[in-house]
């Protein structure tokens, strides 16, 4: 049997983290985690996996070489727990938690609580940050607001207002582009991180939740929860070429590190889609747990 990855894929409605052979799907383990396990962030090295709870309040620790749940955290102003960012040298984790409007900073590995960052915005829900990680971007999908938050003095800078409920937010990898997936509008805006200014503005999909980049940079790719697709943008115009047929209500996406592969992880439909990324069509789909939504890739070897 070949395995080159794992994917690691978060059932919300069975509560439950799979563990799947990335090349042809076959389950290698089943874990049971909290309520409603929602995102998932991997330490550099790949050996431990946090992952939101975002119904059930708690961040699940788990061994991803064990394929076991090793810890669970709760803090009492856990109101849905959702994305989460692990620091370069593996020192800190940050968790987005929606509905208490903060972001909660704790340190690694001993999980003690080190700071409580409100953003002063409502729902702040995702992460992404800088590739030298100097800034972290938080989405706040009820004040169609960036909050910048600035990972040296760990306090909120600014507030930058995108357009109607932000929630698909990345950074590219050069650095120098800001990409926005706007829910209630079915667009993309690209600002500049040097200045915060829009460059460009443009119509994806139905209403999109996750962009995530390749890692090359060349495309950025948008999760469309209710046309069903991937929107592909070219990143070199801003602008997208090509729209990707998935399973039904896709949410979150993931590529293998040399970008030839991408992972979507289909709601509705109960499975992951895998898109080969030369010709922009998908080749596959491998069985998922109930209301697939978070996703992984672990290297192997």
């Amino acid at each position: 049997m070949s395995m080159n990855g794992i994917l690691i894929v978060l059932n919300k409605d069975e509560n439950s983290v799979w563990f799947l052979n990335a090349d042809d799907g076959q389950c290698l383990s089943k874990v049971q985690v909290g309520s409603h396990p929602h995102e998932i962030a991997m330490t550099a090295d790949g050996a431990m996996a946090y992952v939101s709870n975002a119904m059930g309040n708690s961040i699940s620790v788990l061994d991803t070489v064990g394929m076991e749940e090793t810890d669970r955290f709760e803090h009492s102003e856990f109101q849905f727990p959702h994305d989460l960012k692990i620091s370069p040298d593996g020192s800190k984790l940050y968790i987005a938690v929606t509905y208490a409007n903060k972001v909660f900073i704790y340190r690694r590995p001993d999980h003690e609580l080190l700071k409580i960052i409100p953003t002063g915005q409502r729902l702040s829900h995702m992460l992404s940050p800088t590739p030298d990680w100097r800034y972290l971007y938080v989405p706040n999908l009820g004040s169609d607001t960036i909050s910048l938050l600035d990972t040296q003095s760990d306090e909120i800078e600014k507030h930058i207002g995108v357009g109607k409920k932000p929630e698909g937010v990345a950074v590219h990898p050069s650095g120098e582009f800001l990409y926005v997936a706007n829910q209630e509008e079915n667009n993309i805006y690209v600002l500049s991180t040097e200045h915060h200014g829009i460059l460009a503005k443009h119509p994806i999909g139905d209403l999109p939740v996750r962009l995530v980049f390749s890692p090359d940079g060349r495309y950025a790719f948008t999760a469309n929860r209710l046309s069903h697709d991937v929107s592909v943008i070219d990143t070199s115009r801003h602008w997208e070429i090509k729209r990707i047929p998935v399973g039904r209500w896709p949410g979150g996406i993931v590529f293998n590190p040399d970008g030839t592969r991408a992972y979507i992880a289909n709601n509705k439909t109960n499975d992951v889609s895998i898109i080969d990324v030369a010709s922009l069509r998908e080749i596959d789909r491998f069985e998922a747990g109930i209301h697939p939504d978070g996703i992984g890739y672990l290297p192997i070897g």
